[in-house]
């Protein structure tokens, strides 16, 4: 087995391994390479100590600092790599490929594992997602409706019929609007979800189209790189319709089952978008437990700031039609008898 690998085979090979990165926990907390658990050389105290005497005094001082610091740790590190290993091999990075990720690889090998670095680091991962998407023919299909439309669940429909779909709301843990943080896990940092887009595109063919739902260059707190969206922005458009009382039953059973509280709060973050009256009447609504005349205002704000987003996808004439019930898996299949003929 090479000791060092560049980033497609490092990921391919790495499947059938451990995944480690030997960075500092704050760098792993930041963004890593999703799967990989983290053994740090240094703490982050250790490091910027480590650091700073490379800065000020010489990368030879730093290098005799930081064997003091590792040389207790070498055992530690053995046994607690050896128990997760189980006998598979090691696919270590740090941030450039450095001295870090060869340390421990040095250790591992001399513990009788084998190990092997990813030529570049982590640097590499990060600048390898744009070579992906920029170096190959890929084919976006977007799914676009209003909202309360369903179309993350006509996504899910596509994906159960074989097709290579990228859910990016639920990549980045949020629905897409002020009330999309509702019910779900706390957002990861842009990085990390840029991490995660990255690792479902590695996983689907070129030679096939992925299936997306259309989306702002911002989900909640996190951004879609600039090169990910003008790649987007190339793709064919489904644009389907389904009646307004459909979507708001969808609002109603999806939402419904939050508190008053909550549903208030994502009411007042865009009072001054839907105006101080139809803010207070919707909060009014609520309080009477009537939460489809609440959706409803919601509603009509959504389907104006939806046509706007919906603009910025103008490279293709959009394949439209209508369906005349909330019903993803019939939608889906529609999408794609469209698609295909």
């Amino acid at each position: 087995m090479n000791q060092t690998l560049p980033l497609e085979d490092f990921l391919s090979q790495a499947k059938n391994g451990v995944l480690i990165d030997v960075r500092t926990p704050l760098e792993y907390e930041q963004g890593h390479i999703p799967e990989a658990v983290n053994i740090p050389i240094f703490n982050n105290d250790e490091r910027a100590e480590v650091g700073t005497i490379y800065t000020k005094q010489s990368p030879e001082a730093a290098i005799e600092r930081g064997l003091e610091i590792v040389g207790p740790k070498m055992a530690r590190f053995v046994k607690e790599v050896r128990t997760l290993a189980k006998n598979k091999p090691l696919f270590l990075y740090c941030w450039r490929g450095g001295m870090r990720s060869a340390s421990m690889a040095w250790l591992m090998r001399t513990a009788g594992m084998s190990a092997v670095i990813l030529t570049g680091g982590y640097k590499s991962y990060r600048q390898g997602f744009k070579e992906l998407i920029e170096g190959k023919s890929w084919e976006f299909i977007i799914i676009a409706g209003m909202t309360g439309s369903g179309k993350t669940d006509v996504l899910h429909a596509l994906s159960e019929e074989g097709e290579q779909v990228l859910d990016l709301e639920g990549l980045a843990n949020h629905k897409g609007s002020v009330f999309g943080h509702l019910g779900q896990k706390n957002q990861p940092s842009t990085e990390t979800f840029v991490n995660r887009i990255h690792q479902a595109m590695n996983s689907f063919s070129p030679d096939r189209p992925v299936w997306l739902e259309c989306e702002s260059a911002t989900i909640g707190a996190v951004t879609i790189p600039d090169f990910f969206f003008l790649k987007m922005k190339e793709g064919r458009i489904v644009y389907y319709e389904i009646p307004r009382e459909e979507r708001l039953k969808r609002l109603v059973s999806e939402y419904g089952v939050f508190s008053t509280e909550l549903l208030e709060s994502a009411f007042l973050r865009i009072k001054k978008r839907l105006g101080l009256e139809n803010t207070k009447k919707a909060i009014s609504l609520l309080n009477e437990d009537n939460l489809k005349d609440a959706a409803s205002i919601a509603l009509a704000y959504y389907d104006k700031s939806y046509s706007k987003s919906l603009a910025d996808f103008t490279q293709h004439t959009p394949v439209r039609f209508y369906h005349p019930e909330d019903n993803p898996s019939e939608i889906a299949r529609k999408i794609k008898s469209l698609i295909w003929n």
